[in-house]
């Protein structure tokens, strides 16, 4: 399978022209990756538009590509979000990672009561780019059309906020029905996973009284950076995604 990179550029490249890789994507295509003039490769803009093509130029400057095919894929529906507790380490990081290669088209990072990780404002700012950073590369590996964007923290009011308009599924051990048993709709669906603590009992009427559902994943009480990919997972079949 040819190796697969992302450029903005992408978004305006036809059949016949070029689109060159730059920056940091250039050096990793051309020391990392070590692709060679005349190898094929993808191209995509993150949103849909996917490009086919060979190497023209190869530098760690810059890597041109001589576009042969276009194509554009179009964003999945309904949408699967995930709003990933902070977590301490790199639990939450492992989870936007895994969501990625998974098929998530969302990621909200959450500040649950009970996260050991705090984000004040500057962090935040740092938090969401490295979390952008990390599901970017993941789409890439993945060969995904669609980078997932990584919104801005939210607190729990917020994301109750969303149970109006959204199908909100809160994966909670205690919950007495499983996963599995939930039928998809039209809405967006939107996966609450909470941190290494669990979700704290406020929290969880809260989203309740909001119009959340409480959903199990089996008998085991699963890490909060493998509770979303598994649930992504579940729900990508019911879906038919998978």
């Amino acid at each position: 399978m040819p190796l697969h990179f992302v450029a903005p550029e992408a978004t305006s490249a036809d059949v016949g022209g070029t689109v060159t890789l730059t920056g940091s994507e250039a050096k990793h295509a051309a020391t990392v990756r070590r692709v060679r003039t005349g190898e094929a490769v993808t191209v995509g803009d993150g949103a849909g538009v996917w490009l086919e093509g060979t190497c023209a130029e190869v530098s760690p400057a810059a890597v041109v590509v001589r576009v042969t095919a276009r194509s554009h894929v179009a964003a999945a529906t309904p949408r699967v979000i995930l709003a990933q507790a902070l977590a301490k380490g790199d639990r939450d990081e492992l989870a936007v990672q895994a969501a990625t290669e998974l098929g998530v088209d969302e990621i909200i990072p959450w500040q649950a009561a009970r996260s050991i990780s705090r984000w004040d404002a500057a962090k935040a700012a740092r938090g969401r780019e490295r979390w952008q950073t990390i599901a970017r590369e993941a789409a890439k590996q993945a060969h995904r059309p669609w980078v997932p964007v990584v919104s801005d923290p939210v607190s729990t009011a917020a994301i109750a906020g969303r149970a109006g308009t959204e199908l909100v599924v809160v994966l909670e051990p205690t919950a007495l029905e499983p996963l599995s048993a939930l039928t998809p709709s039209k809405r967006d669906l939107l996966l609450v996973v909470g941190p290494e603590g669990g979700i704290a009992p406020e929290e969880l009427t809260t989203l309740e009284h909001a119009g959340a559902t409480l959903r199990r994943l089996g008998e085991s009480v699963l890490r909060t950076s493998t509770a979303g990919p598994a649930a992504i997972a579940v729900v990508s079949t019911a879906l038919g995604r998978w």
